[in-house]
């Protein structure tokens, strides 16, 4: 059986299917040696490479669609390889074969909190794309406190150096001395968007912290550092937020979600653990 060169590489992890067609378009996809070009397809016999590296893809089962609810610490990068050298959030995750882990959108090096990773490509651009709507809310800690007018100008919208951006909505939420805390909610993901849309405001985020992501909320008992495959009703719920259709996403996870446990003993060859933290030098 064969199928979209495209298809198969998101499904690989590689990246979304707009972004492949980009890719092939560019010349960085070869199949058998030759340069792809939009519209092939490919079989289990075909050999597959990207920027002239091999894919992987042990033959041609499609992998069980999976969701990784991730704590990201301070100070790690969303990004896969940087030269800087860089802790990466990708450092901590458990090795996949055949396909690789895409984060669904980015914190910035500063900030913490709730990241999803998938290993389906299409997965993750259907819940990043901004005609989703898909909600995200943060506790932000800034200097000083919100005058009702700048709440207001906040929630009615704000004119960024990219197009107008607003909160959906605003709380307080304590704080002592000159920090208070606030909780806020966007519909989207831009860069940076919400320390931007603060500063915009007359005050400075000290911390931020993104505790869901649709329906997808930040366990007490997950530390930072760690991290959890999503249960199966917590799942089913990001895929029906997605509109992931039955037929439009691999065979369905009949293993429940094993949450934390102990690092179990194993050889140096063995793979890593589900969960744990990555041991630093």
């Amino acid at each position: 059986m064969d199928e979209k060169l495209q298809k198969v590489l998101a499904r690989q992890g590689v990246g979304s299917r707009r972004l492949m067609e980009e890719w092939i378009v560019a010349g960085r996809i070869t199949v058998n040696g030759q340069m792809a070009k939009l519209g092939d397809r490919v079989t289990s016999q075909d050999s597959i490479q990207v920027d002239g590296q091999p894919l992987r893809v042990p033959a041609w089962v499609r992998p069980r669609l999976r969701v990784l609810r991730y704590h990201k610490p301070e100070g790690e990068i969303c990004t896969r390889n940087d030269p800087g050298e860089r802790p990466t959030v990708f450092d901590r995750l458990p090795r996949l074969r055949g396909s690789r882990w895409v984060s669904v959108g980015r914190l910035d090096i500063n900030s913490e909190g709730l990241l999803l990773l998938t290993n389906d490509g299409d997965l993750a651009n259907i819940l990043m794309h901004p005609r989703n709507q898909m909600e995200r809310e943060y506790a932000v800690r800034v200097l000083g406190t919100l005058s009702p007018e700048q709440e207001q100008s906040l929630l009615s919208g704000i004119e960024l150096e990219d197009g107008p951006a607003r909160f959906l909505q605003i709380e307080e939420a304590g704080g002592e001395g000159v920090n208070h805390w606030y909780r806020v909610t966007l519909a989207e993901g831009r860069n940076r968007e919400v320390r931007r849309l603060f500063s915009a405001a007359g005050l400075t985020v000290s911390r931020l912290i993104r505790v869901r992501y649709g329906p997808i909320t930040m366990p007490r008992h997950l530390k930072t550092g760690y991290f959890e495959e999503l249960p199966d009703p917590e799942r089913e719920a990001l895929l029906a937020a997605a509109g992931w259709t039955p037929e439009a996403r691999p065979e369905k996870n009949g293993v429940p979600g094993r949450g934390l446990r102990k690092e179990p003993s194993r050889s140096p060859a063995s793979p890593r653990p589900h969960s744990g933290r990555r041991r630093r030098s």
